[in-house]
C-alpha cells in the first residue's frame, strides 16, 4: 500500500512516501518519480552496518533489520528509510504505531515540512513509542518485584500450591517483558546509527532546527539505553530470585520426603520382625507384648522427629 503525505502548507516541493507491504509496481512508481533506489526486504533485513547506512549522490538510505509493535503477536520485520532533499520514502512490512502518531503530528504543524522535517517527526515519534513501552515494562516490573518479595512469604506460608502459580506467572512475564526489552534495545542501536549518519549525510540541506532537533533524539535516545540497561538488569535479578525461590521449594520438599522415609524405616523394620511368625519368640507369650509393640513403633517415630526437630532440620 502506498500512502503519500505532502507538506501541510500546501507545498509540492516535498512529500513522504509510506510503503507499507509495497507491491512492485508501487516501487517501481517511486523509483521512477523520484529517481531512487528503493532497497528490496531481503536488503533490508542486512546487518551489516555498510549494508544498513549507505549515501549515493545525495541520496541517504538507512534501515533497521528487526522491528516490532509492542503487544504484536507478528514476526520482527525490517524498516527501510531513503530520504534526499525532495522526499523522504519509508518501507515497511507491519503497521507501527510511531508511524500513524507522526503522520498525524505532521498533518497538525502547519509550517512548511520538508523531508527532513518529516523524518525528524519519524524519529522524536519513534523515540517516543520506545519510551513509553520502557515506562509500561518499568512499572509492570515493580508490581512484580513487590509480588516476589512482599507478597510471596505470606502466600507460601498459607497456600503453597497458589504459591507455586504465582511464581510460574511471574517468570512467564518475565520472560515477556525480557522479550520486548530486546525488540527495544534493537530499535533503539538501529536508531543510534541511523540519526549521526543521515544528520552528517544530509547537513549540507537539512536547516539548523533539523540538526537541532536530531541531535536532541540522539541525547534521548541515550538516556533511554541507560534505563533499557537498569530494566534489564533489574530483570535479571528478579529471575534470579524467582529461580531462587523455586530451588528454596523443591529442597523443602526434598527435605519432608526424606524425613519421613528416615521416620518410617525403625517402625517399619520393627513391624516386619515381629511378623516373621518364628514359633520361638518370647514376646508372642506376653500379655502384654501388642502394647509393648505398638509402644515401641511409636518410640521410633517420635525419636527421629525429635531429633530432627532439635536439629533445625523441620
Amino acid at each position: 500500500m502506498l500512502t503519500r503525505h505532502a507538506s501541510p502548507n500546501g507545498s509540492s516541493r516535498a512529500v513522504w512516501i509510506d510503503l507499507l507491504v509495497p507491491s512492485a509496481e508501487e516501487v517501481a512508481s517511486v523509483e521512477k518519480e523520484f529517481d531512487v533506489h528503493i532497497p528490496t526486504r531481503d536488503e533490508l533485513e542486512e546487518i551489516e552496518t555498510s549494508s544498513r547506512l549507505q549515501f549515493d549522490d545525495g541520496v541517504v538510505t538507512v534501515s533497521i533489520p528487526n522491528i516490532v509493535a509492542m503487544d504484536s503477536d507478528e514476526m520482527p520485520a525490517p524498516v527501510g528509510f531513503v530520504l534526499n532533499q525532495r522526499a523522504l520514502v519509508t518501507i515497511r512490512y507491519q503497521p507501527l504505531q510511531s508511524f500513524e502518531i507522526a503522520k498525524s503530528d505532521i498533518a497538525k504543524d502547519k509550517s512548511d515540512c520538508g523531508s527532513a522535517e518529516m523524518f525528524a517527526h519519524l524519529m522524536e515519534q519513534m523515540v517516543d513509542t520506545g519510551a513509553d513501552s520502557l515506562e509500561k515494562i518499568g512499572l509492570e516490573t515493580t508490581a512484580l518485584s513487590r509480588e516476589v518479595f512482599r507478597r510471596y512469604s505470606s502466600q507460601r506460608q498459607h497456600n503453597i500450591a497458589r504459591s507455586n502459580r504465582v511464581l510460574r506467572n511471574i517468570l512467564l512475564n518475565l520472560g515477556t517483558y525480557g522479550e520486548h526489552l530486546s525488540q527495544i534495545r534493537e530499535i533503539q542501536l538501529g536508531l543510534q546509527r541511523i540519526i549521526p549518519f543521515v544528520s552528517e549525510k544530509g547537513q549540507s540541506w537539512m536547516s539548523a532546527d533539523v540538526i537541532s532537533r536530531l541531535k536532541t533524539v540522539a541525547q534521548d535516545l541515550q538516556s533511554l539505553t541507560d534505563f533499557e540497561i537498569h530494566l534489564s538488569n533489574k530483570i535479571q535479578f528478579l529471575l534470579d530470585a524467582v529461580l531462587g525461590f523455586i530451588n528454596t521449594e523443591q529442597n523443602d520438599i526434598f527435605k519432608v520426603l526424606t524425613i519421613v522415609s528416615v521416620v518410617g524405616i525403625p517402625p517399619t523394620l520393627i513391624a516386619s520382625m515381629y511378623g516373621m511368625n518364628f514359633h520361638f519368640m518370647p514376646e508372642y507369650a506376653w500379655s502384654w507384648g501388642y502394647v509393648y509393640v505398638l509402644c515401641l513403633i511409636a518410640a521410633s517415630i517420635v525419636l527421629p522427629v525429635a531429633w530432627f526437630k532439635w536439629r533445625g532440620w523441620w
